[in-house]
């Protein structure tokens, strides 16, 4: 799996939101600092990549500023791990921690 993009900044979450408009986009929100998370982002990364959807990565320990920005653009509360499916500007589909699917995540993608 090749993340699509990694977000460092508002204008990449600016980007990522335009292109949601025309393919869904996945935000992976990741802590560098939790277990947890290494296994979810590992579990994605080993999952085959489906078509049709760009993932972005997100390291809430260095760009807590973006990870806010996207917990408040997209009212959702904040978790770690924790992953978003936007769609047309809007998150039709989050999920965290063990719950994090390949499967589902496609499901919700292609609805």
């Amino acid at each position: 799996m090749n993340w699509t993009t990694t977000l460092n900044n508002e204008s990449d979450l600016k980007k990522v939101i335009a292109a949601s408009f025309e393919t869904p986009q996945v935000i992976f929100k990741h802590s560098t600092r939790c277990s947890i998370s290494s296994m979810a982002k590992n579990r994605l990364e080993r999952s085959d990549m489906p078509d049709g959807i760009q993932f972005n990565l997100l390291d809430l320990i260095n760009y807590r500023d973006i990870s806010k920005t996207v917990a408040e653009n997209f009212k959702v509360q904040h978790e770690s791990p924790q992953v978003l499916l936007i769609k047309n500007g809007e998150c039709i589909y989050e999920e965290s921690h063990n719950g994090i699917r390949m499967e589902e995540i496609v499901e919700e993608a292609t609805r």
